[in-house]
């Protein structure tokens, strides 16, 4: 009886557990993804065969399986395993479980794996507590993390760690997870008459957006609540009366028959699961989006990559990613004032122009009108010419006025509107270049023969060049002295 007992219990446990919980993975062949680093031959598959674990952090968005082969991980190598979440534990938590697995190492040589979850969570202090045991061995740790640990966890934690970053699941595998659990009779819904339609398969793969702990959420919310409700009286049986005159078929009155009547298997009425129902199985798509950390600027950048580009269709995506998810709209108008100057430049003056007024109208209007403005400019100046001219020449300049001695200002160019500026020579010699009918004069404004600017010949600034390269010829000393500036 006690045995019974159990097996009711642990049946009684399974059936409270999700179907994603159900479903993971029992061996390291069942787990879908990351072939990057899993897969035959690659470095952790090759590790782990070796048995020359290390510790690693595992890197990626929620669903795609962290936690999920940190515990076949510690099967596999027949570890013992220890795990927490980071931010429910503390120092002396993390004491407790180093100072166990130090024993258990010496005394019957049995290694540990210590799963840490979300341990970005673990300030420097709390992280450097694992620092000596993780470097001898006596832990073999594995921490999980949606942030970059290269900017959320202790460096010298992560040089002593094998970071593996996990990607989200394609729609291929999404796909064949949810006809698992469809087609599976022991953890899945394999007693049950399913039909799916391929529409809403479709839906689910795309909208977990690569979690698979969602498309199968989808799944069993949307067998459940489309699952035939059993009768009130008899559960999943129907009872058949006896003929009429056989009361119970033995004389009996028909009140004595209940009992003798035979109950009679239904065949599973099918659950069809339709596009609509897809869609009200699942929640709209949230980004994996950290409006203050990697997400941030991984996106600012592929946005400002794809403008400079001149991919108007990845630049709108980025755009219209950043947007959905949260971002603020001022903070893209300021990333697209700046790629105005720096990648457009001269080769388009009406770049900047455009940049400005995106940059006035969306601190105006505000979402969500602000999002059209905003698409204009940013497909605008993905489109626009492309030149760093004026970039460069202001870095060149720059460093040199940082690095090379300070070129005093000519005294022809020095103010001249003061009381002794002529005692002092200031402003003698100055010659007005609208005096002159081509409106140039041959004049060093500079002191010192260097060129900064090197206009391109793209856009306008071809025309700029050219214009450069005629005042050049009016110089009575070429402007340049090297021959790759205006050839």
């Amino acid at each position: 009886m006690p045995d019974l007992w159990e097996q009711t219990r642990q049946d009684h446990l399974r059936a409270a557990q999700p179907l994603a919980v159900r479903m993971r993975p029992r061996s390291l062949d069942e787990f879908a993804g990351q072939r990057h680093f899993l897969g035959e031959g690659k470095l952790l598959r090759r590790m782990l065969q070796a048995d020359r674990l290390t510790s690693v952090i595992f890197y990626g968005p929620p669903g795609t399986g962290k936690t999920t082969l940190a515990e076949l991980i510690a099967a596999y190598t027949k570890r013992h395993f220890d795990r927490a979440n980071a931010a429910a534990i503390g120092v002396k938590d993390v004491r407790e479980v180093l100072s166990q697995a130090n024993k258990r190492l010496g005394n019957d040589g049995r290694r540990t794996i210590f799963f840490l979850d979300e341990i970005h969570r673990f300030n420097r202090a709390q992280q450097d507590v694992l620092l000596g045991d993780v470097e001898r061995g006596v832990i073999t740790l594995i921490g999980a993390t949606t942030e970059n640990p290269f900017f959320a966890i202790n460096s010298p934690l992560v040089s002593r760690s094998q970071v593996f970053q996990f990607q989200p699941l394609d729609q291929d595998a999404i796909t064949d997870l949810i006809r698992n659990a469809i087609q599976d009779k022991e953890r899945g819904y394999g007693q049950l008459n399913i039909q799916l339609d391929d529409d809403a398969l479709a839906h689910w793969a795309t909208a977990c957006d690569g979690d698979a702990r969602r498309a199968l959420t989808a799944l069993e919310i949307a067998v459940l609540s489309s699952s035939p409700q059993p009768p009130a009286s008899s559960g999943d049986h129907t009872i058949c009366d006896p003929p009429p005159g056989e009361a119970g078929g033995d004389g009996t009155d028909k009140e004595a028959s209940l009992e003798s009547r035979t109950p009679i298997s239904e065949p599973q009425p099918p659950i069809h699961i339709t596009l609509a129902t897809a869609e009200q199985s699942i929640q709209q798509k949230a980004p994996v989006y950290d409006g203050t950390g990697d997400g941030h600027y991984d996106a600012a950048s592929a946005l400002i990559k794809s403008m400079r580009g001149s991919d108007p269709d990845a630049a709108v995506y980025w755009l219209a990613k950043m947007l959905h998810a949260g971002e603020d709209p001022m903070f893209i108008a300021r990333r697209i004032a700046i790629l105005a100057s720096e990648d457009v430049g001269n080769a388009d003056p009406q770049a900047i122009q455009v940049a400005a007024a995106a940059y006035d109208l969306t601190h105006r209007i505000g979402l969500p009108q602000c999002q059209l403005v905003l698409a204009q400019a940013v497909t605008y100046l993905a489109t626009a010419p492309k030149s760093n001219a004026a970039t460069l020449a202001i870095g060149e300049a720059m460093s040199d006025v940082r690095n090379n001695r300070t070129v005093p200002i000519p005294k022809a160019l020095r103010d001249g509107h003061y009381a002794g500026a002529k005692q002092l020579g200031h402003a003698q010699g100055y010659q007005y270049a609208h005096d002159s009918d081509t409106g140039f004069v041959d004049q060093d404004y500079l002191g010192i023969d260097k060129t900064f600017y090197h206009p391109t010949d793209r856009g306008y600034e071809k025309t700029i060049r050219e214009y450069m390269q005629w005042v050049d010829a009016q110089r009575a000393k070429p402007r340049m002295t090297d021959h790759e500036s205006r050839t």
